[in-house]
């Protein structure tokens, strides 16, 4: 039987300004290790500190724009993209643009601390 999933937990975030972590499917909101499903909202202004993951993310943009950087450059992913970012890569995101960024990100296996690798601020 489906199980209906009525509301979603909300995550300290990583970065200055704070922005909301939403999650709605993962390890915290309904123990799944497999998969994360999170909405997130940034503000203009927000980063946060590059990472090395072993997850793959796949991040759908709903609003806004969203910088995503890595060490071959940089990608700004505007309303209606998404971004793939594959284990193993250095990655940092950003929302420095008006208006912020609202988005979707997807992770296989599920987001956990432990395996997002933050870089030392």
């Amino acid at each position: 039987m489906p199980v209906l999933i009525s509301s979603a937990t909300v995550i300290e975030a990583a970065g200055v300004p704070p922005k909301r972590i939403e999650e709605w499917v993962g390890r915290v909101n309904t123990g799944h290790s497999e998969v994360s499903i999170a909405h997130m909202n940034s503000p203009k202004g927000w980063t946060e500190p590059g990472q090395t993951p072993e997850f793959d993310e796949f991040t759908l943009v709903l609003k806004g724009c969203l910088r995503v950087e890595s060490n071959s450059g940089a990608l700004d992913v505007q309303a209606g993209q998404a971004v793939h970012c594959a284990p193993g890569e250095w990655i940092r995101y950003s929302s420095p643009f008006d208006g912020g960024a609202d988005y979707i990100a997807v992770c296989l296996p599920a987001f956990a601390p432990s395996t997002v690798h933050r870089d030392e601020e």
